[in-house]
């Protein structure tokens, strides 16, 4: 099969990047035939200042280069993981226009929030959801905390909502999680075209013996990602479990100002990839405490790969993806007594934490393997292409100018 895919990178690399590279290896890797066509945020620093602003709403330049290339190469389906902001919707009506299947990974959650993780202030919000125009989004400038930024991607938003693109132009949806899934209902998506697929991990690491003597926290070093909820209860469990913490962020000088004053957090900075695996394998926990709906949380299977319990948030797919005292613990989101009270849970039961590590490494050898990943996605691709010739995608686009029409 030959396969397109088709992908925006952000000038931070994050997970949605290491999702596109992971499935485009994986289909290669099983024989495919796989298309790359991406743009990159940077390109935006060299546009002049008005310029992302038309293209976030409709890139003429991705609808005549990628209709070109799907005419030359003739792909079975067009994969698309991001479009935003310079592939733009676009992308699909080109696809359609060729009659081409359409499959969109939902990484984030920005067909319904302008920031795109549902967090205001530090908190949850959804005060978007469900709206024809993501008003409150933009009185609060959500979308880099600018007013003017966040209209933008607000009209992008409600231009294709108005058209109907998010409906009627993608064959098939999947996210990585139910919670996730329930969530893109919520907002309108069609529940028959919503498909579950996580995340893997590739190649296996094998797992690691867990006798190093503490716990791990791997990410960015930011407010959503729950720092000050661990550091607050690092403060209460002091030195009786070592806390490394890896990565980087805004705000580094906290952490670094926690490992001078409190005992036994250690801030490692970044860390190349084989490393922080080998770290993750001999943690006693990894401690996942994020205040915001992570969409899937990557570090989890990469703990579970290696045989390592989570303790994380109850909030969003993290209460999903661990499961109470067989692969981890939970806590009351933005509480570090609590986080503080499972830690020392963790500890009193060495028998317990022995059974969450072999439950942790079997979570993963059923779920979050590349063969098991490989099958959901062939089946996905195979349903938006039954989907696509029963919906008589091959109906032609016709677009002049800027604008465009069905």
């Amino acid at each position: 099969m030959k396969i397109l895919l088709c992908h925006n990178f952000y000038q931070q690399p994050g997970g949605e990047d290491l999702c596109f590279a992971a499935e485009g290896s994986l289909l290669e890797s099983q024989g495919h035939q796989v298309l790359r066509f991406t743009r990159h945020n940077d390109a935006i620093v060299r546009m002049k200042r008005f310029d992302v602003a038309p293209r976030t709403l409709w890139n003429r330049d991705t609808f005549h280069g990628l209709r070109e290339l799907i005419r030359r190469e003739r792909p079975s389906v067009m994969h698309c993981t991001n479009i935003f902001p310079l592939i733009s919707p676009a992308a699909y009506y080109a696809a359609r226009a060729e009659g081409v299947p359409i499959v969109q990974s939902l990484h984030n959650y920005r067909l319904f929030c302008l920031n795109a993780c549902f967090l205001r202030n530090d908190r949850v919000c959804e005060d978007c959801l469900g709206k024809g125009v993501p008003w409150p989004g933009v009185l609060h400038g959500c979308y880099r905390s600018s007013c003017t930024a966040s209209a933008v991607v607000a009209a992008m938003l409600s231009l294709h909502r108005v058209m109907r693109t998010w409906v009627r132009m993608v064959d098939r949806y999947f996210t990585l999680t139910e919670f996730s899934r329930r969530k893109f209902i919520a907002g309108g998506l069609p529940a028959g075209r919503l498909a579950v697929k996580p995340n893997f991990i590739d190649p296996d690491p094998g797992p690691g013996r867990g006798q190093g003597g503490y716990a791990v926290f791997i990410g960015r070093l930011s407010p959503e990602k729950g720092i000050q909820t661990l550091l607050s209860a690092w403060r209460r469990i002091g030195g009786r479990l070592p806390l490394k913490i890896i990565g980087d962020g805004p705000l580094a000088e906290s952490v670094k100002a926690a490992a001078m004053q409190t005992a036994g957090i250690e801030w490692l900075g970044r860390r190349q990839p084989r490393e922080v695996l080998a770290l993750l394998g001999e943690a006693a926990c990894l401690v996942m405490p994020s205040i915001v709906y992570e969409t899937f949380g990557r570090t989890i299977i990469e703990a579970y790969a290696k045989g390592t319990p989570v303790v994380a948030s109850r909030l969003g797919a993290m209460a999903e993806l661990v499961h109470e005292g067989r692969t981890g613990l939970l806590f009351e989101p933005g509480n570090p007594s609590d986080l503080a009270v499972k830690i020392h849970a963790l500890l009193e039961d060495r028998e317990k934490c022995i059974g969450m590590r072999r439950g942790a490494r079997r979570e993963y050898e059923e779920k979050y393997t590349a063969e098991t990943n490989y099958r959901m996605l062939m089946r996905i691709y195979e349903e938006a292409a039954e989907g696509s010739r029963f919906s008589g995608s091959g109906r032609k686009i016709t677009v002049w100018g800027s604008g465009f029409r069905k």
